[in-house]
């Protein structure tokens, strides 16, 4: 009788942790936010009233696999605007199907005036090698719109702020920084707003201005294509504005790959007020995984403990961790066998089934090691992140080893491997990015050969178990009737 309620303790505990999945992941955010959705309002200003004649703005639109981390990390932003106490109005200009309870969030806790628009429609979605994630990247033309202030500061999600930068409400009717030696970066730029400019950059989207990435970069490096040519701007000592076109100091927006070079910043271009991390979209710095990877990585997450801390991933993490636990809980007392799995008939169906049985073995370990990193919030902290990680791949793992009967300590191998080159990236005394790399490199040449002898002896381990006497009965022996089949 306990032999067969271990099955199904074991399917109760799957269940929940699909459960938990569900519940812990933002795919059931965002299916909870769309349904609050459905009765939207359509009205276009709406948070707190004015109370700056400067404002710094981002924009939201929802259309991505990652619309909640985009939400979270705007959030953080304007949590870390407020804290330095700028001088400045927050805007957050968002379109109409993001969430009304994302829009509430950020104009009661966040205190942010959020404007409702529609979409700008994309001329250039059709046009070759257009990247779909920056469909909708041109409601950055919204920006243009806020006439009711003098000068604004456009803000990407991913901008990182060391230090009040009000002095770029100084700056002229459009200022940006040039992270690349001919273009510049639309991650940050100051516009004076017009409407005369923002309906001409509509007309100019009708009649299909060149723009070669299709996307906000592309348009607006366009529109003002002698930028390159204008002066440097230093902001006057008496706190005057300027007018005209400006380009803004390195200072301004500090691309995060500068700093891995020599893992410090000496930008002399400008104060250096804003980090930007313009790179690969999986290796944003609001992700678990982005640190140690990434060293900047957990000064953005340091900002986010400051200012808005980790209460809804704590409780999802806190789920994981029991739903884990209990995995290992119940493959300890239960120990699944699968040494009765089944009577040979032909030493044909021995040789498949073996076959089976070995695949089965190795994806069940790839999938210890690789769902864990699938389910975990992606926002959570990353020494909460990697914690959770390690302790459910340990937990997929004992399932493995203890249905198919496989040696422990290669098994766990690679999350000891894992662990290690953690460990390797975070060290905080590396006198520079080479160096940092190297001692990368040699970590996991080291480490390559005991990752393939864990490989060997699972795979020995495994085929040993398949022809021992408890698997398949000896050939000398007497066999079930022809065409029975036993499953367990």
């Amino acid at each position: 009788m306990a032999s067969s309620r271990e099955p199904r303790l074991m399917l109760r505990f799957l269940l929940l942790l699909g459960f938990a999945v569900y519940k812990t992941t933002a795919f059931g955010e965002v299916v909870k936010a769309s349904q609050i959705e459905q009765q939207q309002q359509q009205h276009q200003q709406e948070g707190p009233p004015q109370r700056h004649k400067n404002a710094y703005a981002t924009m939201m639109y929802m259309g991505t696999p990652r619309d909640y981390e985009f939400y979270v990390a705007i959030r953080v932003m304007l949590r870390s605007l407020d804290k330095l106490q700028v001088d400045a109005d927050l805007v957050v200009i968002a379109s109409h199907d993001v969430p009304r309870r994302w829009v509430h969030t950020m104009e009661q806790e966040d205190g942010a005036r959020v404007m409702r628009v529609e979409n700008v429609n994309n001329p250039y979605k059709n046009q070759p090698n257009f990247d779909r994630r920056f469909l909708l990247t041109l409601n950055k033309l919204y920006v243009w719109k806020l006439v009711e202030y003098e000068r604004v500061v456009m803000l990407d999600a991913d901008n990182l702020f060391l230090r009040k930068p009000d002095e770029l409400f100084q700056c002229g009717q459009f200022c940006a920084a040039f992270i690349n030696p001919c273009i510049f970066h639309t991650g940050l730029f100051v516009v004076q707003p017009s409407m005369e400019v923002f309906n001409d950059m509509l007309h100019q989207l009708e009649i299909g201005k060149h723009n070669p990435d299709g996307a906000d970069q592309g348009f607006i490096s366009s529109y003002f294509p002698d930028l390159l040519d204008m002066p440097m701007f230093h902001p006057p000592l008496n706190g005057t504005t300027v007018n005209g076109s400006y380009r803004l100091p390195l200072g301004y927006q500090m691309d995060a790959t500068y700093y891995y070079l020599r893992l410090r910043w000496n930008v002399p271009c400008g104060p250096n007020s804003v980090i930007t991390f313009p790179g690969a979209l999986w290796l944003k710095p609001w992700y678990w995984w982005s640190w140690p990877v990434l060293p900047l990585g957990i000064q953005w997450h340091e900002q986010r403990r400051q200012n808005m801390g980790y209460g809804a991933e704590t409780t999802m993490a806190l789920i994981q961790c029991i739903v884990f636990g209990g995995i290992i809980a119940v493959t300890r007392l239960a120990r699944p066998n699968i040494s009765k799995l089944c009577y040979r008939r032909t030493e044909k169906n021995v040789s498949v089934i073996q076959a089976g049985l070995k695949m089965l073995a190795i994806w069940s370990i790839l999938a210890a090691y690789i769902i864990p990193f699938i389910i975990i919030p992606c926002t959570i902290h990353p020494l909460l992140g990697w914690g959770l990680y390690l302790l459910g791949s340990f937990a997929l793992c004992t399932i493995a080893i203890n249905a198919f009967m496989l040696p422990t300590l290669p098994v766990l191998t690679p999350c000891l491997g894992i662990f290690g080159v953690l460990l390797v990236m975070a060290f905080p005394f590396y006198s520079n990015g080479i160096i940092r790399a190297l001692s990368i490199f040699c970590y996991a040449f080291c480490a390559a050969p005991f990752l393939w002898v864990s490989v060997v002896k699972i795979m020995a381990s495994l085929q040993a178990s398949l022809e021992r006497e408890n698997f398949f009965p000896r050939l000398g022996e007497s066999s079930p009737p022809s065409g029975f089949n036993k499953l367990y």
